[in-house]
């Protein structure tokens, strides 16, 4: 796990080593401290000798302000190297998760990639802040205080052969059982997220059925299980505490007696013995640091894994070798496509889909609730990847363009609108960054957005607010086809994307449609007036295609588009 994630600490190695050496610095310093205290009452005091006293004084005064120094630089060293590393480890995380498919977004939910891109990054982060000093410090202080109690008297000494296995074994124990443990508690924090998430974006529709009271006991449910699962995990780990106070005061008890009798015996010094359980409280210390550290590193563990399964999660859909296949003419083709979301799946959403598409054609596409239309044009932009069969534009298949040529050729107007926090123009620009005001203007005229644009006193710099709430939901149809315009593409893709704009204005938007002879058009409708003027319409039935036809064919030979057709009419006429 350290081998996988260490190349995101690769550009603050020199940090990390740095901190690493102040503490070594600070720790050799704090040790000289005891010998000198030792000096002083076993020579200087022995001996009356003020001289002596003054200067080990000065030597004692001199360490603990170098000591001081170094620890203060070691802060600096250690939040910049883990502050860095959290950053790196961030920024690829969430560049991992931009090359996703749709496939592969779908094997992690929404809340969880949140808690695993903020929480869990932190975690780390505060792992590596708070655990390099405890980590390199405590062995290295607990050697040189062994060695030097050894050296002082090595018979007392070995007190802590018998002491030390104690708090060995109860560490091992503690955090074989508070390791998992870690882990439901960041999943209880995913569900949190997920309440939140949902709430929030769905506060009108909440409030609208007044339904806060339900949200809020939802809320609580998950509460209580992110408190049940983190007073299990941090019950069972403050046992570490109460382990060491006991042992540390049986040996601190078991050495003034021992300790003690030897003094009495002759065979050791008063300065000998304070010396001595000065470094017992270092050791003491020293292994208090390391369980400490063990807890740290099992809770950052448990985030580890988490932040490698999004790291490690293969992308299903990725840019071919070499390829330098441009889009020219937008001509589609289907051939004998089968397609799942899933590999395990039982059942295709698409069966043998067989279809051709000309350059420039108008195509639209009808079908009943769950027929598969969105899914079939989701194939072209290689959203998803067929499972059979396969999909080809200009005569290539999908998968021998590049991923970003391939879907910077396709506008798509997907059927959920999605507008972000700026200003209109900053969301129309998604389109083409490099538009000009010219090109604005023109998209949003075949989109029908300057009949509103100049209700608004500032015009495209009006804020749009989160996900564009200050327009109604046809503005923000008119301006995700707008944006889609932009990209000037081969293929232009409308699912379901007039659906609340008045007839009127659909009109408008399909005769400014109309006008761009050179790009492909696909339209998904519920409306037959939608499509009603398309070159071809494809009726859709359960993932297969029923009937392909123009409007006047279907409605004298298809019985689903009848069905259609009379119905909206008989709606339209009541």
């Amino acid at each position: 796990m350290i081998k996988r994630l260490w190349p995101y600490a690769k550009k603050y190695q020199r940090y990390f080593l740095l901190a690493c050496a102040c503490i070594i610095g600070e720790t050799v310093f704090e040790l000289v401290i005891p010998v000198l205290m030792a000096n002083i009452i076993d020579v200087g005091v022995a001996n009356k000798d003020t001289n002596y006293i003054v200067i080990q004084g000065i030597l004692m005064v001199v360490c603990a302000c170098i000591a001081y120094v170094l620890g203060v630089l070691y802060a600096r060293f250690a939040a910049t190297a883990g502050q860095g590393f959290g950053a790196e480890l961030r920024k690829d995380e969430f560049e991992k998760v931009q090359n996703f498919s749709f496939a592969n977004t779908d094997h992690f939910s929404t809340s969880s990639l949140i808690t695993r891109l903020t929480s869990d990054v932190i975690i780390i982060q505060n792992a590596i802040c708070n655990g390099i000093r405890p980590l390199v410090r405590a062995p290295f202080m607990l050697l040189l205080a062994l060695f030097f109690t050894f050296t002082i008297n090595a018979k007392l000494a070995l007190i802590f052969l018998v002491s030390t296995p104690i708090l060995g074994i109860g560490l091992f124990v503690i955090v074989r059982k508070v390791g998992p443990l870690f882990k439901f508690m960041q999943s209880s924090m995913d569900n949190i997220n997920t309440v939140v998430q949902e709430n929030l974006n769905a506060i009108r529709v909440v409030k609208s059925y007044v339904r806060e009271g339900y949200e809020s006991e939802k809320f609580e449910g998950m509460n209580e299980n992110l408190r049940e699962n983190s007073e299990k995990a941090f019950r069972t780990s403050v046992w570490n505490m109460p382990l060491f106070q006991y042992v540390m005061y049986l040996t601190i008890v078991s050495i003034l007696f021992f300790g003690g009798q030897m003094i009495l015996a002759g065979t050791m010094k008063v300065g000998e013995l304070t010396g001595f359980l000065s470094y017992v409280m270092q050791i003491l210390n020293a292994l208090m640091m390391i369980s400490n550290v063990f807890l740290m590193l099992t809770r950052s563990i448990a985030s580890c894994e988490r932040i490698i399964e999004v790291l490690d999660e293969v992308p299903d859909i990725y840019d071919p070798q070499n390829t330098s296949e441009i889009v020219e003419n937008g001509t589609i083709d289907f051939h004998h496509v089968y397609f799942k979301y899933k590999s395990t799946a039982k059942e295709y959403v698409l069966t043998d889909i067989d279809l051709h598409i000309p350059a420039g054609s108008t195509i639209g596409i009808l079908g009943g609730t769950g027929s598969a239309k969105t899914s079939l044009v989701q194939l072209i932009p290689r959203l998803y990847d067929v499972s059979e069969g396969e999909v080809l534009v200009d005569g290539r298949n999908v998968k021998n363009y590049s991923v970003e040529h391939l879907r910077d050729s396709v506008g798509m107007v997907l059927q959920k609108n999605t507008l972000f926090s700026g200003t209109i123009k900053e969301n129309l620009l998604w389109g083409n960054k490099n538009a000009s005001d010219e090109d604005i203007e023109w998209a949003c005229h075949i989109a029908c957005v300057d009949e509103f644009i100049k209700n608004f006193p500032e015009g495209y710099q009006t804020d749009m607010g989160q996900g564009g709430v200050n327009v109604s939901g046809g503005q923000k149809q008119r301006l995700c086809i707008a944006r889609a315009l932009l990209k000037k593409p081969k293929v232009l893709i409308l699912d379901n994307s007039t659906s609340a704009v008045d007839t009127a204005t659909e009109a408008s938007i399909r005769e400014g449609l109309a006008s761009l002879k050179d790009t492909t058009k696909i339209i998904i409708a519920q409306r037959v007036s939608s499509v009603q003027h398309a070159d071809q319409i494809v009726i859709l039935d359960d993932g297969h295609i029923h009937a392909i036809g123009t409007h006047d064919e279907l409605l004298s030979q298809d019985k689903i588009y009848q069905d259609i057709y009379y119905s909206q009419m008989e709606g339209a006429g009541l």
